[in-house]
């Protein structure tokens, strides 16, 4: 049943979504840029939204960011960083986050004393450290990007207090999990939507795994081979012990569409089948977070794997982000 379901999305996922080149990138820097990271250049696209080209020293390139600042900025400042699907930049060209692109964000967190980081790119790279260079998907190196150079810019430019939570979807459920339980002393809170968080069996490594392939990649060039120590220590669901006592929210659709939504619970073919695969994983999540006495808000809700349902949980998961960010919700 498993390799069926692979199969059909790794077909799915090829079809709508091709191959990317040197994902997330910006542009590579000039040869005297080669320096420390740092932030390049601040554009105010909006009054409330600043586009920032940032180089990152430990993948030799310009990154761009968006970020959401709040109307009031007179004071200091938590931030929230969220990660993209598999898609992150594609469809825009790498000019802006799905988040922007897809759901109302910006509207939602303009009166909330709160940035809002929101990294542009990273295609099928699971917002990691890969641990070789991939011919389609370059030299990735996110991880690192997000845990160490990004966050002391932020924090600097646009007053940022150091509390910080991070979330994602799908890839970057995945990315934004794996990061919180490596870096736990950076992060006081995490959000996950539909991410495959329990890496801890051959079958859903392999889904993970195959969904690199649909964007280009080698997924040994990321963390080896399946049954390389990598994974497991990437495994979100074998280290969510580190996490305990710190908001946590998680949500996860059945992969049956909400008629509440309308035309924004639908989803292409693959919307189900990716779904159902991450309901997998979240229940396996759950099991090893519960077995560990980790508490987290859980939102088992009907849906598919698409964008309608993220800006839902986005909506429903704020109480809990708000808490781990030290603001009222």
């Amino acid at each position: 049943m498993w390799q069926k379901a692979v199969a059909v999305m790794v077909a799915a996922c090829a079809v709508i979504g091709g191959s990317a080149a040197a994902a997330g990138s910006a542009g590579a820097a000039p040869r005297d840029e080669a320096g420390a990271s740092r932030i390049l250049a601040v554009s105010m696209t909006e009054p409330n939204r600043a586009q920032l080209t940032v180089f990152s020293k430990a993948m030799d390139r310009s990154i761009r960011v968006s970020v959401l600042l709040p109307r009031n900025r007179d004071v200091a400042r938590p931030t929230l960083y969220l990660l993209d699907g598999i898609d992150g930049g594609v469809y825009t060209n790498y000019t802006q986050s799905g988040w922007t692109y897809q759901t109302d964000i910006a509207r939602f967190m303009a009166d909330k004393s709160v940035n809002v980081v929101l990294p542009i790119g990273g295609t099928g790279s699971y917002y990691t450290d890969w641990i070789s260079d991939d011919p389609v998907l370059g030299l990735n190196k996110w991880e690192t990007f997000l845990s160490e150079e990004l966050p002391p810019l932020i924090d600097s430019r646009f007053r940022g207090n150091g509390t910080k939570v991070i979330g994602g979807l799908s890839m970057g459920a995945l990315g934004a999990m794996s990061i919180a339980v490596r870096h736990p002393e950076l992060y006081s809170g995490v959000a996950a939507f539909s991410g495959c968080l329990d890496q801890g069996t051959a079958e859903l490594r392999q889904a993970t795994a195959a969904s690199v392939v649909t964007r280009g990649g080698n997924p040994d060039n990321m963390w080896g081979p399946l049954h390389d120590t990598d994974w497991a220590e990437h495994d979100p669901a074998r280290h969510v012990s580190v996490l305990r006592g710190k908001p946590i929210y998680v949500a996860v659709g059945n992969g049956v569409p909400d008629p509440a939504l309308g035309l924004a619970g639908l989803a292409s073919p693959v919307g189900g089948i990716l779904e159902g695969v991450v309901l997998k994983c979240t229940e396996g999540f759950k099991a090893q977070a519960d077995r560990a006495g980790v508490k987290a808000t859980y939102d088992f809700r009907a849906g598919l794997h698409s964008w309608g349902y993220w800006n839902q949980d986005l909506h429903r998961a704020w109480p809990t982000i708000a808490k781990g960010l030290r603001v009222p919700a």
